[in-house]
């Protein structure tokens, strides 16, 4: 039907050419209109052709946050679509010092927050959040190397910005392969401010708990020169973040079943838990339930670096040609040093279980528990390049044609670095604790409480340094790249009243990644089992002292939560204790008390990482797009009405190339009864796979103009969303460090088809004032094809668990296209100025549904529902004039499915649901002009302290919660 429609609708506008007439658009609008200064004015007259509403001031000054407001105002209403736009105040003075945190200001839009640093990292719009979303920037595909699609906002500088457009509906011209929306990034060039222009800004931050003041700077220069043909524009920014951050959580809830032995109250003798259907029912495990895999709590303390850089250099020789050449520089090293502990729990090993009604365990012992105190130091470094050049020609009054080509490519963890650095200390065996964990409540306000925790439950023992050996030593590493080239040519006729734009796309993109690890040589255990107090045959103790840094407080660690901790932390050096073990020599040469001989071989005395071979893949994705659009506008009656319709071809051929091998042989730790080994694989083989699809994908904008202030808009469209280069590897990865009772296996999926969306929109906007509106639009997206990632039970390659003399079952993570779903939704936006006062502010709401929202009494391993969907709302009150600004901006969004997998995946039900619990910021922003080239400016964040928290299948799953208090900004700009 929607095709029959857009057809219909080329025929009637190219029947007719004297009905049309060429309507600019958001998405063709230059990439940032020249700042409108105090001394710039807008005419009545003006202001009758870009707002049609009269007003009796002869001089209308649109300067900083207001101005801003208007041209965003002014974009929003012009647009052939629904797009809602933020613009810069000035050159150099963007709203926000956070791209996400800005985009969260607009109707439909939140943001996604890194629990440890608190930054805004992604964004969901109406309900779409990572991949549905599609960055650009100056309208070109960027490239990401984190293994998605979706780019990592907090790599994105703010200060240099010239606008941001959220296209709630495509332009063909650009993408339609986004269901959420495009966010189009656009940067400022010579000419858009011709003449010498420079800008500065320094500032320093502060987060309440780390206490350290860090700088952020950056400086802008650019200019137009002979005789205004040439033009450059250079800009640099640094940025630093510090954050010290508290968590408590469980890294993942499994479901599967109890032997009512094992159940408070049971009067049975012994207790063994079985699936075996003859054992006595009172063994038999068939009471549903679920259980905390891991409980951990930690302090993470990040510093997060960040470097932006940009030339763009232009030849405009002619009032007809314009060429721009521009290259994008970014990079950020993010290094975090956590000190957790944690302890492991089996599900067959609980007594005393007590289960609420939906079977959640809210209290349990478990006897002979280890103990571990863990200590980090991760460092991702995200870094990317973009070469662009752009020409532009009015071949003639009706004819101009654009060509447009760029290179992208981005690299995570370039630096030969180690990706995490891990140590793992404590105690178990003979000194394992009958522990006791009880969860309090809702995990919007609780956390789980430990009622037994210390060396054979030795409270005062609990960090003992004579009684804690050696574990685990993990480091990991994940090595990617992300090459991209991207041709585009356009073609546009416009003539009396019609407009037609014609052209091709050309994407070629080739993500590689492979991980390496101590998981695939088995050096992570070479020093397990804790040492001699622990009595399990492995590990070294006690540890030199020279290895403690001294101990965290556990006091008010989460605020406003209930529940206790155990009283500190251990602070130790990852690289110290690794360095240590190091440094007892070669086992392979002498003997050393304490080393894994019979589970580890090989290992010469350093814990050097071996790529994983199922980690490596090569997928490599050929798009090609042909597109057309008509514009026109018409009269119906009195009424003016603006017609756009559009077409988009893709065709997209794939090849993932993988190292496939299967496991052999699966071995036990006389180090440690909780670790398996896969000892053997078969020869590792390359895998290929091909695949290729195509899609039209057509589009529909119509508006009419119903009165000078009112206008009706109707939108209808077809989108899809590719799934993530991650997911299209063509093996199953079998990892060599396996858990007992906790298999896992994953395999990707090369076959796998976009998401297919068909798109409704139907909205009223009142533009009552100046600078005032007030809207409403409706929505509909209907989605097919959606990509679910089940978790299923399996054996694979017949290998047999030495710890039950069966086949070894692996809980194996697959993606598969599904299901579809129908989200529906209202987004509601208000904008009121109070005159000349300086006053005013922006309001909006959004409220979602689905015919598929989640069940949480499905226990099938396909269960489903759609991600991301949450009411939301945004408040920003604001005051303006005489050069002071003063901004406060409240954000809601309610509780909402953020994905389908937790950080451990192993139990029986599929792949456990992560929920986001609602969260409520308010940040505070102000600047005073000190004149006309120099102001200063500060920034409180999260001034109500919100903590970020995330639950399992029930509220009272405590998945995470954060704790990353506020931070505060203060700095100066100077623009000339």
């Amino acid at each position: 039907m929607l095709l029959v429609g857009a057809s219909s609708l080329f025929a009637l506008a190219l029947a007719d050419p004297a009905a049309a007439q060429d309507s600019q658009t958001a998405q063709a609008a230059p990439a940032t209109a020249p700042a409108i200064t105090a001394s710039q004015t807008t005419t009545p007259q003006d202001a009758a052709a870009s707002n049609t509403i009269d007003d009796t001031s002869q001089d209308i000054i649109v300067t900083g946050l207001r101005g801003s407001l208007q041209r965003n105002l002014d974009i929003k209403r012009n647009a052939t679509g629904v797009v809602d736009a933020i613009s810069s105040e000035d050159i150099g003075k963007f709203p926000d010092s956070n791209v996400a945190a800005s985009l969260q200001r607009l109707p439909g839009v939140s943001i996604q927050r890194s629990g440890a640093r608190g930054e805004a990292t992604g964004i969901t719009v109406r309900g779409f959040g990572g991949d549905f979303n599609t960055t650009l920037y100056d309208g070109r595909r960027i490239s990401t190397a984190t293994g998605g699609r979706q780019i990592d906002f907090s790599t994105v500088g703010s200060d240099f910005i010239g606008r941001l457009s959220v296209l709630k509906t495509p332009d063909v011209a650009l993408t339609a392969s986004s269901i959420g929306a495009t966010v189009n990034v656009e940067f400022p060039k010579p000419f858009d401010h011709p003449g010498f222009r420079l800008a500065t800004s320094i500032a320093g931050s502060i987060q309440d708990r780390s206490g350290k003041v860090v700088p952020t700077g950056g400086v802008l220069l650019s200019d137009t020169f002979a005789n205004g043909t040439l033009g450059v524009l250079a800009d640099f920014i640094y940025t630093r973040r510090d954050t010290d951050s508290n968590r408590v959580g469980v890294n993942g809830w499994s479901g599967g079943y109890y032997a009512p032995c094992q159940l408070k109250g049971s009067t049975a003798t012994t207790c063994a838990p079985t699936s075996t259907a003859g054992a006595p029912a009172s063994q038999r495990q068939t009471v549903v339930g679920w259980f905390p895999q891991q409980f951990v709590y930690e302090q993470d303390r990040t510093k997060d670096e960040r470097y932006d850089g940009r030339i763009a250099l232009q030849w405009h020789p002619s009032e007809d040609v314009m060429v721009t050449i521009d290259d994008n520089f970014s990079r950020q090293k993010v290094v975090t040093d956590i000190y957790g502990f944690g302890v492991w729990f089996n599900q067959g090993s609980l007594r005393n279980v007590e289960l609420d009604k939906n079977g959640q365990a809210t209290n349990f012992t478990q006897t002979g528990s280890p103990t571990d105190f863990t200590s980090a130091i991760n460092t991702e470094v995200l870094q990317t390049n973009a070469l662009g050049g752009n020409i532009k020609w009015d071949a003639n009054e009706h004819l101009t044609l654009e060509g447009d080509l760029n290179y992208a490519q981005s690299w995570r963890n370039p630096d030969g670095n180690i990706g995490s650095q891990n140590g793992d200390i404590g105690y178990g065996g003979a000194l394992g604790t009958t522990t006791g964990l009880q969860i309090l409540g809702n995990s919007s306000n609780a956390i789980p409480v430990l009622t037994a925790y210390g060396p054979n439950g030795s409270a005062a023992n609990f960090t003992n340094p004579a009684l804690i050996g050696s574990h685990v030593t993990v480091n990991q590493t994940q090595r990617n790249t992300d090459t991209l080239k991207q041709a585009r040519f356009n073609a546009t006729w416009h003539q009396d009243n019609l407009t037609i734009k014609a052209g091709g796309q050309y994407i070629e993109d080739r993500f590689q990644l492979s991980n390496q690890s101590t998981f695939t040589n088995n050096y992570w255990q070479a020093y397990a089992g804790y040492g001699t107090p622990s009595a399990q045959g492995g590990g070294i103790a006690p540890l030199p002292s020279s290895l403690y840094q001294g101990s965290i407080s556990t006091n008010n660690f989460i605020p406003g939560f209930k529940g206790s901790l155990p009283p500190s932390l251990v602070m130790f050096s990852p690289i110290a204790y690794q360095n240590y073990l190091t440094s007892l020599g070669n086992p392979q040469t002498k003997n050393i008390p304490g080393y894994n001989y019979s589970g580890v071989t090989g290992f010469t005395g350093a814990f050097d990482e071996q790529v994983d071979p199922g980690s490596i893949q090569d997928v490599r994705e050929k798009t090609w797009s042909l597109y057309m659009s008509v514009n026109f506008t018409a009269n119906i009656g009195s009424m003016p009405f603006h017609f756009n319709a559009g077409v988009r071809n893709e065709n997209t051929h794939l090849t993932s190339v993988g190292q496939g091998r299967q496991p052999l042989v699966l071995s036990t730790s006389s180090a440690d009864p909780t670790l398996l080994t896969v000892s053997s694989y078969t020869p590792v083989q390359a895998v290929t796979s091909k695949s290729n699809y195509s899609y039209l994908l057509p589009t529909l904008d119509a508006r009419l103009e119903v009165t000078d202030r009112l206008q009706l808009r109707f939108d209808a469209s077809r989108t899809l969303t590719r799934p993530a280069l991650n997911l299209l590897s063509p093996v199953l990865n079998v990892g060599s460090g396996q858990r007992v009772n906790a298999l896992t296996a994953s395999g990707g999926n090369p076959n796998l088809k976009p998401y297919l969306s068909d798109n409704f929109d139907i909205a009223a906007e009142w533009y009552y004032k100046r600078n005032s509106y007030l809207s409403v639009d409706f929505f509909v997206k209907n989605v097919s094809n959606f990509i679910v990632g089940g978790v299923t039970r399996q054996a694979i390659n017949g290998v047999v668990d030495p710890t039950t003399g069966q086949l070894a079952s692996f809980a194996v993570t697959q993606q598969v296209n599904g299901p579809d779903a129908t989200v529906r939704g209202v987004e509601v936006a208000w904008q009121q100025v109070f005159g000349e006062s300086g006053f005013g502010f922006t309001a909006n709401a959004t409220f979602v549904d689905t015919n598929k929202p989640y069940d949480p009494t499905n226990i099938s391993q396909t269960g489903f529902a759609v991600t991301g969907l949450a009411n939301s709302a945004n408040f920003v009150g604001f005051y303006d004039k005489h050069g002071f600004q003063f901004r406060a901006a409240l954000n809601w969004r309610d509780k909402y499915l953020l994905q389908f997998g937790q950080n451990q995946n192993t139990g029986q039900f599929g792949a456990e649901p992560t929920f986001v619990n609602s969260s409520l910021q308010l940040d505070l922003s102000s600047s005073y002009d000190i004149n006309k080239h120099f102001s200063v400016f500060g920034e409180v964040q999260n001034v109500n302290n919100n903590q970020q928290s995330t639950h399992g299948r029930f509220d009272n799953q405590l998945l995470d919660v954060f704790d990353y208090g506020r931070r505060y900004l203060a700095g100066a700009r100077y623009r000339f």
